[in-house]
C-alpha cells in the first residue's frame, strides 16, 4: 500500500471514529435525559 492510500484510509477510519462517538455521545444524552425524566415524573 502507497503512502497515499494509507493516508486516505486513516482519514476515513478517523471519521467513521468521529461519527460513532458522536453518536455514542448522543445515546448516552437521551439516556440521561430519559432517566432524569422519569424520576422527577412520580
Amino acid at each position: 500500500m502507497t503512502p497515499e492510500e494509507e493516508r486516505i484510509v486513516r482519514q476515513r477510519q478517523r471519521s467513521r471514529a468521529l461519527v460513532l462517538a458522536l453518536l455514542l455521545g448522543g445515546f448516552v444524552v437521551l439516556m440521561y435525559a430519559i432517566s432524569i425524566i422519569k424520576m422527577t415524573g412520580d
